[in-house]
């Protein structure tokens, strides 16, 4: 299969995965986040949105370009490709034509870009299975609560202890092994903790024990990611991010302290995912910084003159 045999190649792109069968976990936020930053820091993003029917990453990538041509600021945008639904009576001609279409894009991104970000949807599929088993890294965003603690384990109801994994678990550990079988590669799995509270509850800390102890048996790493915050569900109609510049022109209303506290987290998170940037795409980052910085400075031209 073409996408298998494209897993080994260490000039391929790294492929960040974002997974989780529920819905309504921070998914989409969680991508655009992570596709933004990494074009900051200079890399080559391409992005894919595996929600055929949702198209929430999709929607909100629209909304940011949008965003950018009404206000006339220029905001990095990856190169995107969405998949459209198959539209046929029949269950296989329908997976045929997904299947084609991320393939083309796969096949399209891998050599030319540094980072592919693909969202998926909240349900089981052969696509987001196939999508898992890409994974270099996979990030699993998680509200915090047992409802959604429950795609990864199962708990005693007395004493909170976990007592087994569940279906979204066990799909993950299967994509592992067959990434392991192509390639060799190993895959870096980050469970995300998202819309923490930010007053400390019995339930908070149950949640955090079951995660650790979950986090032995499967191997991923528990992270805290994004708290309950009005301002997340602010950036999606402009496809905004807490990365962006926190001003008036750029967010179309005054900056609050949530703003910065938002930032804060992104970044937070941004660093323990660990991503390896690439050192020309640092660079590239470096000189459009310059580039930037010199755009209102008068020319010198003493050394001209002379």
């Amino acid at each position: 299969m073409l996408l298998q045999a494209n897993l080994g190649r260490s000039n391929s792109a790294h492929v960040v995965v974002l997974g989780n069968e529920k819905g309504g976990s921070g998914k989409s936020t969680a991508a655009l986040h992570i596709a933004v930053a990494l074009l900051k820091a200079g890399q080559r993003v391409a992005t894919v949105d595996l929600d055929c029917r949702q198209k929430s990453f999709t929607r909100y990538i629209d909304n940011r370009r949008a965003w950018a041509r009404r206000t006339g600021i220029d905001l990095e945008l990856p190169d995107h490709r969405c998949l459209e639904i198959g539209s046929s009576m029949q269950i296989g001609e329908n997976e045929m034509s997904e299947f084609g279409q991320f393939s083309a894009a796969i096949s399209a991104f891998e050599q030319a870009y540094d980072f592919i970000v693909i969202d998926t949807p909240g349900s089981d599929s052969y696509l987001m299975r196939l999508a898992h088993s890409m994974a270099d890294t996979l990030v699993t965003p998680l509200n915090d609560s047992f409802l959604d603690f429950d795609v990864l384990g199962t708990v005693d109801p007395t004493s909170y202890t976990v007592t087994g994994e569940s279906h979204y678990a066990s799909m993950v550990r299967e994509a592992r092994k067959h990434r392991r079988n192509v390639d060799g590669a190993s895959m870096d799995w980050i469970v995300v903790r998202n819309r923490l509270s930010m007053l400390g509850s019995r339930n908070k800390q149950l949640i955090a024990d079951g995660l650790d102890q979950l986090s032995f048996r499967l191997g991923f790493r528990p992270v805290d990611g994004f708290a309950e915050r009005v301002v997340y569900r602010e950036f999606f109609p402009r496809g905004l991010t807490a990365l962006d510049e926190l001003d008036e022109a750029t967010l179309g209303t005054r900056p609050s302290l949530a703003h910065l506290t938002a930032r804060d987290e992104v970044t937070n998170l941004l660093r323990v995912l660990k991503l390896p940037l690439d050192e020309r795409g640092r660079r590239r980052a470096a000189n459009r910084a310059e580039w930037f910085s010199q755009i209102d400075v008068p020319l010198d031209t003493h050394g001209l003159i002379a």
